[in-house]
């Protein structure tokens, strides 16, 4: 696929790795906020957005459930991004130089371990990549970014650790939006639908949405609350499933869904990534 894929933060980030292994051949485009990236995709500035949903060791991202409902867009596909975390300095430093890493603050608990073994004291940024940027600017030996190595291919630095991260199994999801649905079979790990819903004001409503995809072998993989607009009342769901609206037995867990539900939309139906399995 050619054009552009819009993704939040600096060149260099781990969501412009996303992008670059997901649509190689596809120019990614930089966005301040995950707002400005939706928007860039509804304005037809670029086709895709790459979206960060949540990470193997820190857990949700904030603000993306919410954002998805009222985005517009559709989930076409969904990426695994393993998060390897890199010690980058400016050229000529050794990682024995080094005294200081910023990073963000999401993170710095994710190689603490490292950190404490080496005596360096870690630093807080606003980016990954930002970090990685004002480190080439500063070509202070003793100051280092924890980064992706596309960060340091992009602001010059060199790797003086790689690999640094205290979790083996880092990995962050994403998800892809586009502004059409796309409804085909596709891939070869079989098919994921996402969708959002709020129950009716009754009793074990919740509990009797539910039953249905017991009842029929659908296999739930996610499902989280959160309220609506700041209500204590109105709780939302956010759901994921294995299988597509077509297959008989999502179609009846769906319909038994609906009967049980006063809100229900559609988010996406795609592709599983193969690294789900």
């Amino acid at each position: 696929m050619t054009g552009r894929i819009a993704f939040q933060g600096e060149p260099g980030a781990y969501s412009h790795q996303a992008c670059r292994e997901a649509y190689p051949d596809m120019e990614a485009l930089p966005c301040r906020t995950f707002e400005d990236t939706i928007e860039a995709v509804r304005k037809g500035e670029a086709e895709l957005a790459m979206l960060p949903v949540e990470n193997s060791t820190y857990g949700r991202v904030a603000d993306i459930h919410r954002l998805l409902p009222e985005s517009g867009l559709h989930i076409v596909n969904e990426a695994f991004v393993r998060v390897h975390i890199n010690v980058l300095g400016v050229p000529g430093a050794k990682l024995s130089d080094v005294k200081e890493a910023y990073s963000h603050l999401v993170l710095l608990p994710q190689c603490a371990d490292f950190l404490r073994e080496h005596g360096i004291q870690g630093r807080i940024s606003s980016d990954n990549a930002r970090a990685a940027r004002d480190v080439a600017e500063r070509g202070d030996p003793s100051v280092a970014a924890l980064a992706s190595e596309l960060a340091g291919e992009i602001y010059g630095l060199n790797v003086l650790a790689r690999h640094i991260e205290d979790a083996e199994h880092n990995t962050t999801r994403f998800l892809v939006m586009a502004r059409q649905p796309d409804l085909k079979r596709r891939g070869t790990a079989g098919m994921m639908t996402t969708f959002v819903f709020q129950v009716r004001n009754i009793p074990a409503a919740l509990y009797k949405a539910m039953g249905g995809f017991a009842t029929n072998g659908v296999n739930m993989t996610k499902l989280e609350s959160y309220m609506v607009d700041g209500s204590f009342t109105a709780t939302q769901f956010y759901a994921d499933i294995e299988g597509h609206p077509d297959d008989a037995n999502v179609r009846r867990a769906l319909d038994e869904l609906d009967y049980f539900t006063s809100t229900m939309s559609l988010l996406g139906v795609y592709p599983a990534d193969p690294s789900r399995h």
